[in-house]
């Protein structure tokens, strides 16, 4: 246990930190310079389309891998292959001079890395016992927020330089990965009984009977719910500062600002949330505090528009992110529907964070060009507030 620690903790920080840049400040980027004019449509097009593609792709790849028979496990070739064809997309992107190469481009990025993240997340449910899953959701999460800000504040540095970017974020998250399977490695399972894959267990892929297993449907629900608040701000950050608060060409370089802030919040909430749900054998309420202070973060932008008000949304939302992110995950991994399926069934209820990502491009743009952006926080509060609460009807955890 305590190897896999030090190596899951930078195999996640490599995958998020790539997450963190790409999505939020490389691609936008790249966006504006072919035609600025329409930045917040073409945005919308190609995450939307990229998005799709990663919620097809990771319960796709978990599927598979459950299926897996090597003397590496059946994780670690996804893992490593993800990483490998995913950095060859990203010097597509980096060669790309139109927004039909930058899709197509970014749509086999994210199917690639999904492919690595789908078997990567199936980790903890493979090889770590209940009682502990809420340190290492904690550390998990970490190592999530970390990458993802870290992504974010490192990202602005290749404002003018793009391409070389993406190069970068794809060779640390081959890098990261490579030490998790070289000095993590798991059991070789080519002696185990082969599952069948046929079409039928395919379409089985994108499904479960939430009737079946409700816990696991009320678990799903409310990721996507407080995703959906979360990506509908964070995925327009750039350009709400750009043209919300008014910065201009300066947003870039107040980006890394609010990476810290948050950071700073959530190395605290992350801290106490995951091992402090283990002691007290509670996760649920966890989850509401988490919702609520998410949502009030949201408050001072809506109110103040400026970067004080964004100041303010990065501190508070951050320490709010962090409990979610620490103790969300080691809920899921407790109403999973099937132990011999966990990694199929940990990428349909990431579709509950990939799914908000499709959704949220297309309606957080309709919103913007209709109402600007200040309508973008009310609705971002309400959809965080309902996924926090949408855990309450779980039985099976407390």
């Amino acid at each position: 246990m305590r190897r896999l620690k030090f190596t899951l903790f930078p195999a996640n920080v490599g995958m998020f930190v790539l997450w963190g840049a790409i999505p939020s400040v490389l691609l936008p980027l790249q966006i504006e310079d072919l035609d600025p004019g329409n930045k917040a449509a073409n945005l919308a097009i190609v995450a939307t389309i990229g998005a799709f593609a990663a919620m097809l792709a990771q319960p796709l790849a978990g599927t598979i891998s459950d299926r897996t028979r090597s003397r590496f496990g059946p994780r670690a070739p996804w893992i490593i292959g993800g990483a490998l064809v995913g950095g060859l997309a990203l010097i597509g992107m980096a060669a790309a001079n139109t927004l039909v190469q930058i899709g197509i481009a970014w749509t086999i990025t994210q199917i690639a890395y999904n492919f690595a993240q789908g078997p990567l997340s199936a980790v903890m449910p493979d090889r770590v016992p209940e009682a502990k899953r809420g340190t290492f959701a904690a550390i998990t999460g970490f190592a999530a927020m970390f990458g993802a800000l870290g992504g974010q504040i490192v990202g602005t540095r290749f404002a003018e330089s793009v391409g070389t970017g993406y190069l970068l974020f794809g060779g640390i998250a081959l890098v990261a990965f490579t030490i998790f399977v070289v000095f993590s490695p798991d059991r070789d399972n080519r002696a185990d009984e082969r599952r069948p894959f046929d079409v039928a267990a395919l379409l089985r892929t994108f499904y479960f009977n939430p009737r079946k297993h409700p816990d696991f449907g009320w678990a799903f629900l409310g990721r996507f719910l407080l995703y959906l608040g979360y990506f509908g701000i964070s995925n327009y950050q750039l350009y709400i500062l750009q043209d919300h608060i008014g910065l201009g060409d300066d947003a870039v370089d107040f980006v890394p600002v609010l990476g810290i802030a948050s950071l700073a919040t959530m190395l605290i909430s992350i801290a106490i949330g995951g091992p402090l749900s283990d002691r007290v054998g509670r996760r649920k309420i966890f989850i509401y505090i988490s919702a609520i202070i998410c949502a009030a973060g949201l408050i001072g932008p809506w109110l103040m528009p400026t970067k004080t008000g964004m100041l303010i949304f990065a501190l508070v939302t951050g320490l709010g992110f962090g409990f979610f992110q620490s103790v969300d995950t080691a809920l899921v991994t407790q109403v999973l529907p099937s132990p011999d399926d966990a990694a199929k069934d940990l990428g349909v209820v990431n579709i509950a964070a990939t799914l908000p990502q499709v959704l949220a491009p297309g309606v957080a743009g309709v919103i913007v060009v209709a109402f600007g952006y200040a309508a973008l926080f009310p609705i971002a509060i309400v959809l965080m507030v309902l996924g926090g609460f949408a855990v309450a009807p779980i039985k099976a955890v407390r």
